[in-house]
């Protein structure tokens, strides 16, 4: 026999079926684009020192008669672009964690404010001494970072608990593919700099003047490209302040179902019963207080937490690996050329070209297509798919590599590289956001998000600084500079198949959460150890 389950007031709380049922409305669409524009900035704010690195380069590591441009040290690289990994683990797990002891929307504010200011702080620097400008510049990605890992389970869990059961994931998804738009928009932004730059100081390519090829002005070419990013998290502030605190957390971890039922009579513009017997009752009932370092809670979520951990680190060593081989596809099909064919601007431009038609091509697209299918196909299939197609695309990079290093095979391995791109984004890039905002409680929810989240960006640092030196050749002398010798461009291919490999069998840890409430996934609406009983007594 089946144990029973006792039903208690989560369920019955009209306040919450009222917004599992509700038909989509203007508020749904003002939730995803108010939650969607922090993704927007984040996007833009990660993706755009990529643009920016190779002119710092030049900048600031100039040496005189060199035959190439100047390059920063790696150590110098590895911290530019990775300090603000560094500080958006910290803010996942930190915010997270605050998004469940004080409420999503007064934590949001917060994770705002720190981005808009890190953001113009990015960009200024108290001298033009080289030690002095990556200093500061590092200080501020890192807390940068810090705001932006906020962002992530805040955004996740305010958009689950406003959505309805029917369109929730496409909600989510949605707020997610603003990403997509905000690499967008840093590649079209630099493309305007560096031509309205170029236009008015024009210069000769490094080749014939090696020192008059970096204008002066150029310092101001990344310091305007880093700084606007601060621009469209400033212009939601008023906005996300607006919002109303989600009825799932006041109603069900501040115990407050009066004042849930008030915010949501006013957002979804009908009249909401108070409750507070019912609202009572679910304070004084103890059996669902179980906290996240119990048995209880292992018991019931360890599993899942297992399952969305693993997914997001597998993903996320893959995914920003695949950057590492940006340059040579670049350099390959001839979007950028030598730079020392090229002046320090017009480098900046050829960068953001080639990055924005990848966003374009196979980016966006990969997000958006998530968001039409994730709440018909399921989050498991759509996940399992993109994990399929990432191991069979690199396994297929990977095994004949050298016959795409042939210059008439190079257009073959672009298509491959962009349909890697596409079903990371139509596929777990997506769903390993989506999930773990819907199958925890709602009094650990931002908390399992953030952590879910950490051991992605965790992966991302070993997919970006590991994979940089894994994929060194293995002969010293053909290394980058300051490099020591790894595995090759192929055996580094290789590893990321077996990687997207485990990413399938992760999967199968990771329950399916289309079309059900968030109590019913995360089994709040259960008093007794019921929760995916088994068979006895």
């Amino acid at each position: 026999m089946k144990k029973e389950s006792k039903v208690v007031m989560a369920k019955e709380l009209q306040v919450l079926n009222a917004l599992d049922v509700a038909k989509t409305q203007w508020y749904h669409f003002t939730a995803i684009i108010i939650a969607g524009m922090g993704f927007f900035t984040d996007a833009y704010d990660i993706f755009c020192i990529s643009l920016v690195t190779k002119l710092l380069g030049r900048i600031y590591y100039h040496v005189d008669g060199a035959g190439k441009p100047g390059t920063l040290p790696p150590n110098i690289a590895a911290a530019v672009n990775g300090v603000a990994f560094c500080g958006t683990l910290s803010g996942q797990l930190f915010f997270g964690w605050l998004g469940d002891k004080m409420g999503r929307k007064r934590v949001y504010g917060m994770t705002l404010m720190l981005m808009v200011i890190c953001s113009i702080g990015s960009g200024l620097s108290f001298s033009r001494d080289a030690k002095a400008v990556i200093s500061t510049l590092c200080f501020f990605r890192f807390w940068l970072g810090f705001g932006i890992g906020g962002d992530y389970p805040l955004s996740a869990t305010i958009m689950s608990e406003y959505a309805n059961k029917k369109t929730r994931g496409a909600f989510i998804a949605a707020v997610f593919a603003m990403q997509g738009f905000g690499i967008l928009a840093g590649g079209i932004f630099a493309i305007i700099v560096s031509s309205a730059f170029n236009a008015k100081f024009d210069a000769p390519t490094y080749e014939i003047n090696a020192l008059a090829s970096t204008v002066p002005q150029a310092d101001y070419v990344w310091r305007i490209i880093v700084m606007v990013g601060a621009l469209p998290a400033a212009l939601t502030y008023y906005w996300r302040m607006k919002m109303p605190e989600t009825a799932r957390y006041t109603a069900l971890v501040a115990k407050n179902a009066k004042q849930a039922a008030s915010d949501m009579s006013k957002v979804l513009q009908v009249d909401l019963e108070a409750e507070e017997q019912k609202g009572e009752q679910l304070a004084e009932d103890r059996s669902n207080q179980f906290g996240l370092f119990t048995k209880k809670f292992l018991r019931r979520h360890g599993l899942h937490l297992l399952g969305t951990t693993s997914t997001w680190f597998l993903l996320d060593i893959a995914f920003y690996s695949q950057n590492l081989f940006q340059k040579d596809i670049f350099s390959a099909i001839g979007w950028i050329p030598k730079a020392e064919t090229m002046n320090a601007i017009d480098e900046v431009y050829k960068i953001a070209k080639a990055q924005t038609l990848i966003a374009l091509c196979s980016t966006v697209p990969g997000y958006w297509f998530t968001v039409a299918f994730i709440d018909k196909m399921g989050r498991f299939a759509i996940q399992l798919m993109g994990f399929f197609f990432m191991t069979v695309f690199m396994f297929a990079l990977a095994i004949p590599y050298k016959h795409w290093t042939h210059k008439d095979n190079r257009i073959g391995f672009v298509i491959i590289y962009a349909l890697t791109f596409f079903f990371a984004n139509f596929g777990p890039n997506a769903t390993t956001f989506v999930v773990p905002a819907e199958i925890f409680p709602a009094r650990l929810r931002s908390t399992c998000h953030g952590i879910s989240a950490a051991a992605g960006k965790l992966g991302a640092i070993v997919g970006a600084f590991g994979f940089l030196y894994m994929s060194q050749n293995k002969e010293k002398e053909k290394t980058d500079a300051g490099y020591p010798a790894g595995i090759g461009v192929r055996n580094s291919l290789l590893v990321l198949g077996v990687v997207n490999f485990f990413g399938i069998v992760f999967t199968f840890l990771v329950p399916e959460s289309k079309g059900k409430s968030l109590e019913e996934i995360s089994g709040e609406n259960e008093t007794n150890d019921g929760f995916g009983a088994k068979s006895g007594a």
